[in-house]
């Protein structure tokens, strides 16, 4: 993962709310970074022990929390730059508190060799605002035949291993691909679903009859989650179900944790905070992979992530062009962008007293950073100094222009949210200010 770059400049964030999950910690205090790391944290951290020479900010009425690690951001780089570069991505994740972006390898050649993945290490570490970290192609051109080089991928730099968009659907090479990434220490990633039952456009239901579309059904995700989690149990190895969207894959997964199984996952924020009936008249912004589901799946969703059985909440930042998204409802490329508002359409499911505020920080932050194995995620002494503030009773308008994504497809267009990133620092430097 590549190093942000520092800054030497001593300062201490002063009188903020602080929730640092990892650490147990929810009350005011401060934060004293130096050389881009984190030197103390806490109520003891005041202006008079501060040290000779510290620039000093009061942070009264913010919350000051770890930065965000999104597990699942798509960018067009390379070649598709015309969607999303690193540095337009970086853009955004800085403005919705993102301080470390894990990037998928479908892209323009596929990242599934080591060159590749050094390529995307250093074009980040050239034009990006924040850390970057890609996870790389379970299989040679995501074509789910050929397994990659696990292991070479891995040492130069590779956090995980995926098929992005695609399930391996060969049982025979995905035992193989987890029984080698086990071997090397590599987390395994999956789209969970059955290509063969999801050739529809939405969910599967009553909605997409009346609307007279296509449906995917929520068995097609189960299916491939529960023969997954068969394979894991065969091979003992680490596994990440990288969005899970029903009630359904929920029970799944749960009692697959209760086998003690090593398995993680995660959901979108769409699939947290809308649902199927968002479409409303053949809305493109709201057609993902997975579908939004029921209002039933999205409630029973929120709860999995109240109680700790899904691990990560992603933005699964996905930018479409208009070309692609502003056509019948059939033809239309699935994806939404969601770094800039992850975390404040997550502050609805807060304020509405739905998702405790640390465990929304939880999932957004120190688990995505525990499951890769990061260094980031964490508010303590020793740690990079990443994190964000934010002022969560902040009212702003999501508004197309003013989004620095290149692709504009959010489901939050013209929507009011409640609460907003208002500063956000990579390595002790700050990569984002809100201004007026």
């Amino acid at each position: 993962m590549i190093a942000a770059r520092q800054t030497s400049q001593r300062k201490a964030y002063l009188n903020a709310h602080i929730v640092a999950p990892a650490q147990g910690f929810d009350g005011r205090g401060g934060v004293l970074i130096e050389d881009g790391w984190i030197l103390a944290v806490g109520p003891n951290v005041t202006r008079e022990n501060a040290g000779v020479g510290a620039v000093t900010f009061d942070c009264a009425g913010l919350t000051l929390f770890p930065g965000l690690v999104d597990m699942r951001v798509f960018t067009g780089e390379p070649g598709n730059e015309y969607r999303e570069t690193l540095a337009s991505a970086s853009e955004a994740a800085a403005a919705g508190g993102v301080t470390t972006m894990i990037v998928m390898p479908n892209t323009q050649p596929v990242i599934d060799d080591a060159a590749i993945v050094d390529f995307i290490l250093r074009r980040a570490r050239d034009t990006a605002l924040v850390r970057v970290a890609p996870m790389a192609a379970i299989t040679k051109g995501l074509a789910g035949e050929l397994m990659s080089e696990i292991g070479a991928l891995k040492e130069a730099g590779a956090v995980a291993v995926t098929d992005a968009v695609k399930a391996v659907v060969n049982a025979n090479v995905f035992r193989r691909a987890l029984a080698y990434a086990k071997d090397f220490g590599m987390l395994v990633v999956q789209h969970v679903e059955e290509p063969t039952l999801s050739t529809g456009v939405m969910n599967a239901g009553e909605m997409a009859s009346r609307l007279g579309l296509s449906g995917m059904p929520s068995a097609a995700e189960t299916i491939m989650l529960e023969r997954d989690l068969r394979l894991v149990e065969m091979t003992g190895a680490p596994y990440h179900a990288s969005q899970i969207s029903c009630a359904a894959s929920l029970e799944v997964v749960r009692a697959a944790k209760a086998k003690g199984l090593p398995v993680t996952c995660g959901v979108s924020i769409h699939h947290l905070t809308l649902n199927e009936t968002d479409i409303g008249a053949y809305r493109t912004f709201f057609k993902l992979s997975p579908p939004l589901r029921t209002e039933d799946d999205r409630s029973a969703l929120v709860g999995g992530v109240s109680d700790g059985t899904i691990d990560v909440i992603v933005s699964s930042h996905d930018p479409q062009s208009a070309d692609t998204k502003r056509l019948p409802f059939a033809e239309a490329a699935f994806g939404a962008v969601g770094l800039e508002t992850m975390f404040s359409a997550g502050l609805g499911l807060y304020h509405q007293g739905d998702l405790p505020l640390a465990r929304l920080v939880d999932a957004m932050s120190s688990k995505p950073a525990a499951i890769l194995g990061l260094e980031s995620g964490r508010l303590a002494p020793g740690a990079p100094a990443d994190f964000a503030l934010a002022d969560l009773n902040r009212s702003w308008k999501v508004e197309d222009r003013l989004m620095r994504s290149r692709s504009k497809n959010t489901p939050h267009e013209h929507r009011t949210l409640e609460g907003r990133v208002v500063e956000t620092v990579v390595a002790g430097r700050t990569v984002y200010a809100y201004s007026h």
